[in-house]
């Protein structure tokens, strides 16, 4: 369901376009994008869309409201939303203009951003107005001439744009993002360094005085990924090392990197790397 006032004001823009085979290929597409210059009582609710939009506010101010999480876009800051869930937006209470930059995205790209930029609740995203007008203005231009490329060059300004953000949200000096920052770098480079000892969570988790749940967010959003999968992935990295630079067995190299099994670490190769040890080792070399 829909509803929706469209107080704005008449040079705002809006426009739409049905992403073909090549545009749903990429990891970003959009499907609907604007300027609007809201009034004071420009408003939008909907219970579910099947996209999510990516707002910037220009002047004035925008309140945005889905589940528990209620904020206000002031100039200069930007904010992804899904909209598969209920959600609202509209001129900020006190402020009798929102003028925003939006855009309706979705694609593999884009839900990959969405946990890293709204870990917990709905987080705006302070961006420098000058890059944001580049990137909207493509996107804009670009949807008024569609062709193979300027689909492909939709999706890498979606995609700088998105790239900025997580830089700045993940990037912030403020104090608790600091703070949750640097544990995670220390536990990141405790596993770096040990990475050939059998290692636990628990290991982890005594230095950082946090609970489990907290501490496996916190890595996923700053890492990527889980601190087990960022620990197979570094003795993977390492084996890979071993096996051009030496000439050390198999079964050495899975020993030398943390793996007690040669069978368990060549399926684990194997399914990260695409081949098995001894492949990889000959392909390697052939490059050289």
């Amino acid at each position: 369901m829909l509803t929706y006032n469209m107080d704005v004001e008449p040079n705002s823009t809006w426009l739409r376009t049905t992403p073909g085979a090549v545009a749903l290929s990429q990891p970003y597409h959009c499907t609907e994008a604007g300027l609007f210059y809201g009034r004071e009582h420009f408003a939008t609710a909907r219970t579910d869309k099947e996209s999510y939009i990516l707002f910037y506010t220009l002047s004035g101010g925008g309140l945005v409201e889905q589940g528990e999480s209620r904020l206000t876009l002031a100039p200069g800051q930007a904010l992804l939303l899904n909209c598969r869930t209920p959600h609202s937006y509209c001129t900020a209470p006190g402020s009798r203009t929102w003028a925003h930059y939006w855009v309706h995205i979705d694609g593999a790209g884009v839900r990959a951003m969405e946990p890293l930029l709204n870990p917990q609740r709905l987080s705006a995203v302070s961006l420098p107005a000058l890059s944001v007008r580049e990137y909207f203005k493509t996107i804009l231009n670009n949807m008024q001439n569609e062709s193979t490329a300027r689909m492909v060059s939709t999706g890498l300004a979606i995609h700088q744009l998105l790239a900025a953000m997580v830089g700045e949200h993940l990037g912030s000096d403020a104090g608790a993002a600091r703070s949750n920052r640097a544990l995670v770098e220390r536990a990141a480079d405790f596993i770096r360094i040990h990475y050939a000892q059998p290692l636990c969570l628990d290991e982890l988790l005594a230095a950082a005085h946090i609970s489990k749940s907290y501490f496996l967010r916190l890595f996923r959003q700053y890492m990527g990924t889980t601190p087990y999968n960022f620990l197979l992935c570094y003795r993977i990295t390492q084996a890979k090392e071993l096996l051009v630079l030496t000439d050390l067995p198999v079964g050495e190299v899975a020993r030398r990197v943390g793996f007690g099994d040669e069978s368990n670490f060549s399926t684990r190769f194997a399914g990260m790397a695409g081949q098995s040890p001894l492949q990889y080792r000959k392909s390697a070399l052939k490059q050289k």
